[in-house]
């Protein structure tokens, strides 16, 4: 086990960036890592170096790539990048950490799943919310059988949608991308691999003020997926850019034998409700570490780089949700459900801060058999 902290180099100092430099101050605290180097935009370089205390800053993201300083490498630029700074990084022989998605094409996301396969480097994607207490509680429910066998499902993460980067409303962006994506993060960690998918999703609002700026709205802002994980086992996303609020859990999970239901916030977790027949009454499970943040993806990599074994949040597992989202948004053009092809491994145990992370090895191929 390494006992040295973790030297972690950022490329992308936008708005995510606030959220892991406050993790990483308590990591640092801890001795388990400390950020050496960033890469973003010039008018970035004050809030980085300044606000954030990180040494080195650069507007070159190879400057971070290929230091030797540099152990990890944490990913947090718009999406349509993620893929090529994750196969450079990988390349380099570095862990890496992306933002979600891992990328936004199934080709260039199979390039990194099989590159993180060779790459002496431990690759982790967002979203983390499988690593939350609460998912686990849920997950360790359903193992049990608690409330049956799991038939039917529903999940909901919307907001009004950002006003700070218009790429959120061009190709590569979008509500599934950006907010989909962790309710088919959760839900496929609890049912397992999708089959099919069918959707419906467009623009509801046509155009967005961006930065004082008018913009079109190029991708969905609006959707609802449809998602098979088969033998009649069914459950619907609802999410956009387009709810103001809402009071109604963030997954639903309906049993032969019983109901659970997730409060809050899939990556912002409140506990859970659990009604099962045996009792006949709601029990309610509140949230055992409140603030578990939805970046605790890095600590867990780090947990992982000290003790050797594999990241819970898989190259796999994102890859297959990918194949998810860009199936539902063909569904949506032409109104056919898509197959899923793809699968992933059972997902491992997360190990509570500061207990060894599980022993899981990667599943050697993204295909289903």
């Amino acid at each position: 086990m390494s006992t040295q902290p973790v030297r972690v180099g950022i490329i992308g100092c936008g708005n995510v960036l606030a959220a892991y430099m406050e993790l990483l101050a308590s990591l640092r605290g801890e001795g388990l890592a400390e950020a050496v180097a960033a890469c973003g935009r010039e008018a970035q370089r004050e809030r980085a170096v300044g606000k954030f205390r990180i040494q080195r800053f650069a507007t070159d993201h190879r400057r971070v790539i290929d230091a030797p300083d540099v152990d990890l490498v944490l990913i947090l630029t718009s999406m349509p990048s993620h893929g090529r700074l994750v196969l450079e990084a990988l390349a380099a022989g570095k862990h890496v950490l992306v933002e979600k998605p891992l990328a936004v094409s199934l080709d260039e996301a199979a390039r990194v799943v099989a590159a993180a396969r060779q790459s002496r480097g431990l690759l982790a994607c967002a979203p983390f919310t499988v690593l939350s207490p609460t998912f686990q509680a849920i997950r360790r429910r359903l193992q049990a059988g608690d409330v049956g066998r799991v038939v039917s499902a529903r999940a909901r993460y919307g907001w009004a949608g950002p006003d700070w980067a218009e790429w959120f409303y061009r190709p590569g962006g979008g509500a599934l991308f950006d907010l989909g994506v962790y309710n088919l993060t959760t839900l496929t960690g609890l049912l397992g691999p999708a089959r099919r998918v069918a959707a419906m999703a467009g623009a509801a609002i046509h155009e967005r003020d961006v930065a004082g700026k008018r913009v079109s709205v190029e991708v969905e802002d609006n959707a609802h997926v449809l998602v098979d994980f088969g033998g009649a086992v069914f459950a619907v996303v609802t999410t956009g850019f387009t709810i103001q609020q809402y009071r109604c859990p963030a997954i639903e999970l309906y049993g032969t034998a019983g109901t659970i239901q997730m409060l809050g916030d899939d990556w912002d977790p409140d506990g859970y409700e659990l009604w099962t027949n045996a009792a006949g009454a709601w029990q309610i499970h509140r949230e055992t570490d409140p603030g578990w943040p939805w970046t605790d993806g890095l600590r867990h990599l780090i947990e992982c780089i000290r003790t050797g074994t594999r990241p819970v949040a898989t190259p796999e597992h994102a890859y297959h949700v990918l194949e998810v989202m860009l199936q539902a948004q063909a569904s949506a053009r032409d109104g056919a459900a898509r197959e899923v092809r793809s699968s992933f491994p059972p997902l491992a145990a997360a190990a509570a801060p500061g207990e060894p992370a599980a022993a899981h090895r990667l599943h050697d191929r993204t295909r289903r058999e």
